[in-house]
């Protein structure tokens, strides 16, 4: 996909690279693998016996877990060979096969998780600086978190890969009441699993959380999303309001499967996950009533699974995107951009991401942008893309021009325009008086002066302040439909100003027929609702 027909996200806030990539190395599953990197550089000189897979022999993997402190704990021979495996998946240990004395030159065949050495592992060269290798340089945080995505591809893919036992429960016969399987009972082509279809699923998931995270100004905040509403975005079609039984047990399924695969993908610093209360689970299995997710109060919620992408998540979710060919804009990338998309993107912002994005544009142009090169990516610009520096004053000045326009966009523009000129100091105050007399930025230009000015603000005339009230309206109606704020604002007009209609009808205003049959949807007096209806007619025929 390219040019329009990329899908466009709304900007998301991240870190600096050298942020992400403290977060990345402090991941539980990156900073155990870099751990075993340096015991192999230690414990072998010639590089650490490994299986068929790249994985550790049995006694060396008991070692490497009492290397990590995880003696004691059931799951640590699990914990240490994941740790291993996300070593060698992200190349921090690489594998040479060793060729076998008594087999003609051939691998070693051992199986996987076995006793036969296949070959050796040994430290990668090129990354040394992290894994304890003499006089040699850390790697910059970008090459960090290249190593940290390229592992975090396999435990995604492992995540969308259901076990062999999963696969086999739903072929009748495959397990006998023993609990051995019977390779006899066995037919491929029953096996229910699709790959491309799993990933698509968690990939899904994933694209869900990062949409609430860059929406959602809780969530973009560290709230954690209840699993069930998750499942619900992936599988209830839009616009049912009573899901049926059939929609809530593939919510419930899939609610399951996120479980497990969340679980997997927590150690890598992805997301922060709150399991499922395994207890659930037990109660529903022995015939216990579970209420329904919508019965729950607030302390009962977290029962049933939280979860949210951390910021070092919500990089490896964006950079998927990117790859996929989606346009996932960042807080910071409109920095050195001119007003014209600087305005044009403001309205999909949160209003925190859009005050950031505002004052990074201005710290562009008056040379306080110590902080702005970091925000975006977590790259630095080139310093020739920057804009000259024209201080607070000429800055105005390019929003105020960017603001004018008779397009349907340009109502919008100029809303957008007055909440960054809201950030704007003092000095942009000239530019706002020059304006003054503007049809189209004189109102906006006294909203600004009389919140900011010290001087007098000259009254606009009647025609101005109806022109401002079209274009105010179009605006809203652009930007958030038609909620009640604006019932509301209509209202009030209507019974502040007699004759409203008979004046409106007239202003020269590409959206005056528009906004006034908007006027008459919106207005619960019938015959106020007629009257707009008909001054939208005369505006037409004009």
């Amino acid at each position: 996909m390219t040019g329009d027909d990329r899908p466009t996200l709304p900007p998301v806030r991240l870190p600096s690279d050298a942020e992400l990539a403290r977060d990345a190395l402090a991941a539980p599953l990156l900073a155990r693998a870099v751990e075993l990197t340096r015991w192999a550089r230690q414990a072998a000189a010639d590089g650490v016996p490994v299986g068929a897979g790249g994985e550790l022999l049995s006694e060396q993997l008991k070692d490497a877990a009492a290397h990590l402190g995880l003696t004691g704990d059931e799951d640590a021979p699990a914990l240490a060979a994941d740790a291993w495996d996300f070593a060698v998946d992200t190349g921090l240990l690489l594998v040479e096969e060793e060729m076998s004395e008594a087999g003609g030159g051939e691998p070693g065949t051992g199986e996987p998780g076995g006793d036969e050495v296949f070959g050796l592992a040994t430290p990668d060269a090129d990354l040394g600086g992290l894994t304890g290798a003499p006089d040699a340089a850390v790697p910059a945080p970008a090459e960090i978190l290249d190593l940290w995505r390229s592992g975090l591809e396999t435990v995604l893919a492992d995540a969308a890969t259901p076990s062999f036992e999963e696969l086999l429960g739903g072929v009748e016969g495959a397990i006998g009441e023993d609990g051995e399987i019977d390779p006899d009972a066995i037919d491929p082509d029953a096996l229910d699993w699709d790959m491309d279809e799993e990933s698509e699923a968690l990939d899904g998931a994933l694209g869900n959380l990062y949409l609430l995270t860059a929406t959602d100004p809780a969530v973009g905040a560290g709230a954690m999303v209840p699993l069930p509403v998750l499942a619900a975005s992936m599988i209830v079609p839009e616009g049912m309001d009573e899901p049926t039984d059939e929609v809530l047990e593939e919510v419930s399924s899939a609610m399951m499967r996120l479980d497990e695969q969340f679980r997997m993908l927590a150690p890598t610093g992805l997301v922060e996950y709150r399991p499922v209360d395994e207890a659930l689970t037990r109660e529903a299995g022995e015939g216990e009533e579970v209420p329904e997710f919508g019965e729950l109060g607030e302390e009962d919620v977290s029962r049933y699974g939280m979860v949210r992408l951390t910021p070092l998540g919500l990089y490896g979710v964006r950079e998927r995107m990117r790859e996929a060919g989606l346009d996932v804009p960042a807080v910071g990338d409109l920095a050195h951009a001119g007003a014209d998309r600087l305005l044009a993107a403001l309205p999909v912002y949160t209003e925190e991401n859009a005050r950031r994005e505002i004052e990074l544009w201005f710290a562009a142009r008056t040379g306080t942008e110590a902080d702005a090169s970091q925000d975006a990516d977590g790259a630095e610009r080139d310093a020739d893309e920057a804009p000259a520096p024209v201080g607070t004053l000429g800055a105005a000045r390019e929003l105020l021009a960017a603001a004018r326009g008779t397009d349907e966009g340009a109502p919008v523009r100029r809303l957008a325009c007055q909440q960054a000129l809201s950030l704007a100091g003092h000095e942009a105050e000239p530019a706002l008086r020059e304006v003054l007399d503007d049809r189209q930025l004189g109102g906006l230009a006294r909203v600004w002066l009389a919140e900011h000015a010290t001087g007098e603000v000259p009254q606009p005339d009647e025609e101005m302040v109806f022109w401002l009230t079209i274009d105010t309206i179009a605006a809203q109606v652009a930007t958030t439909g038609e909620p009640e704020e604006l019932r509301e604002l209509v209202r009030d007009l209507v019974d502040q100003h007699t004759g409203f209609f008979d004046k409106a009808w007239r202003v020269d205003h590409p959206a005056t027929a528009d906004v006034l049959e908007t006027m008459g949807r919106v207005h619960p007096d019938k015959h106020v609702a007629k009257t707009a209806r008909k001054a939208a007619f005369k505006a037409r025929s004009r």
